[in-house]
């Protein structure tokens, strides 16, 4: 009779658990491929149409000459990652916004009406919060270059503008798809926005100078060194960029310039255990506050990592690799007096009469960082601007902040990824913006200027 009971309570338990994870995984338990509820529901309801934040259409389903719902995107490759597509399986806002894409909360006369019809019911809108506007300047201004372009809100955490290049046009994804999976070279599927890794290059200073604040609060600013090109210890070298030589630097200047000679000699002297407080503090190797699929940046200070490494990790370089996402959150963290709005592209969703049947609002995801300490990167990214290696963002209508990095990826002497991380107003952030350019070089010379695009164009509308 025990062991009656007991298989019972188990039993009991089991349908409890059940019952439970049903009800608050009920998105993720729809959005599964093996879950035949989608096909039940699609055969029911017509794909809900995904808009801009200004209206304008993203997605939508039509009917083709023969009858057949087909998805279209009038915007063509424009959104092809932040979008995505819905054949073929899902990715971006398609894969994202897909439970309510393929419900739908019409009105129950509505419904009857299409019954009696012989009609689908018309599936849910999806409203994002993307600027078309901001998308297309970035699109422009990164041009035929690979790389990776997010804008975004640091009060909100709204996601603004999403380039990610090559891409593609989700038109066309029937045609091209096999060819699109048999591409092994240009990784043409991946979002390079919050899926590509890299080397962060100089932007990563931003974390090295936080740690050197946080080990030396007090004394931080009577740092001084002399760069004459590059710095040594031992058998290991660290150049500044092309060998330039930047004399007598504080700590501000050495930030401002991006002394690669000044931060190595910094990163030897770091406590490696608080190093790696700090990472884990800035979401390093962990999940990140984000719906999209992304990967998650990597980099190891162990106890025992020999100065060589220090060198390299304090310049972003070596094994370091950096999601363009992840580093748009510490430099929204930064512009929001240290804490990270949760990111999200999702506005809210309505149906088919226009009523709002779910709104996404702001969070708060985490404190990254202390107020005084955004203070303090806030005013070396503003020496960036005015004294330093993203001068083309000076003396303008607006102020503005950043980091530059000119990030090398192979041997080659010369190879090397331009990156720009920044906000503006500098004193009243409305709007950051993170670039990758794929081998182009140096960031001040090719991100800077499209972060300048972008930011005119903001500041313009």
């Amino acid at each position: 009779m025990t062991v009656t009971y007991l298989f019972a309570a188990v039993f009991l338990s089991m349908m409890v658990y059940i019952c439970y994870y049903s009800s608050t995984h009920e998105q993720e338990l729809i959005n599964n491929s093996y879950n035949g509820r989608q096909q039940v529901l699609t055969a029911k309801n017509i794909r809900g149409t995904i808009y801009a934040g200004g209206g304008e259409i993203l997605a939508q389903t039509i009917t083709d000459e023969e009858g057949k719902e087909v998805r279209s995107y009038p915007y063509g490759s424009l959104f092809s990652h932040a979008v995505g597509y819905a054949t073929h399986g899902r990715a971006g806002i398609e894969a994202l916004g897909n439970y309510y894409l393929i419900h739908s909360n019409a009105p129950l006369s509505e419904k009857v009406a299409d019954d009696m019809a012989g009609s689908k019911y018309p599936g849910d809108d999806v409203h994002t919060t993307l600027d078309v506007s901001l998308q297309e300047v970035a699109d422009q201004a990164l041009g035929v270059y690979r790389g990776a372009v997010i804008v975004s809100e640091p009060s909100s955490g709204k996601i603004l503008a999403m380039v990610s290049k090559p891409g593609y046009d989700p038109n066309q994804i029937e045609e091209i798809w096999d060819s699109l999976v048999e591409d092994k070279e240009s990784g043409i599927l991946l979002n390079r926005t919050t899926q590509g890794l890299y080397p962060p290059g100089s932007t990563f200073k931003i974390v090295t100078a936080l740690e050197y604040i946080r080990e030396n609060p007090d004394t931080y600013q009577n740092y001084g060194f002399q760069c004459n090109g590059s710095f040594s210890d031992g058998a290991d070298r660290i150049n500044c960029y092309h060998g330039q030589s930047h004399g007598s630097v504080n700590f501000s200047r050495s930030f401002a310039k991006s002394c690669n000679a000044s931060f190595a000699n910094i990163g030897v002297k770091l406590d490696k255990g608080k190093f790696q407080d700090t990472l884990d503090d800035l979401l390093f190797n962990q999940e990140l506050p984000l719906e999209l699929n992304y990967n998650k940046s990597r980099i190891e200070v162990q106890e025992d990592s020999p100065n060589s490494d220090m060198m390299q990790i304090a310049i972003g370089q070596g094994t370091t690799g950096m999601t363009p996402v992840h580093l748009n959150m510490i430099t929204n963290a930064i512009a929001n007096n240290g804490v990270l709005m949760k990111p999200y592209v999702i506005d809210y969703v309505e149906n088919s009469t226009g009523t709002v049947v779910k709104q996404f609002s702001p969070s708060t995801a985490k404190r990254l960082i202390s107020a005084g300490e955004a203070d303090a990167l806030k005013e070396l990214m503003r020496g960036v601007v005015e004294e330093g290696t993203a001068s083309r963002l000076k003396g303008l209508s607006y102020t503005a902040a950043g980091k530059t990095g000119s990030a090398e990826y192979n041997t080659v002497k010369g190879d090397s990824h331009a990156w720009f991380t920044g906000f503006a107003p500098a004193d009243n952030p409305k709007i950051s913006v993170t670039i990758i350019i794929e081998g182009a070089g140096s960031g001040g010379d090719f991100a800077v200027p499209i972060a300048k695009r972008i930011f005119d164009a903001y500041f313009q509308e």
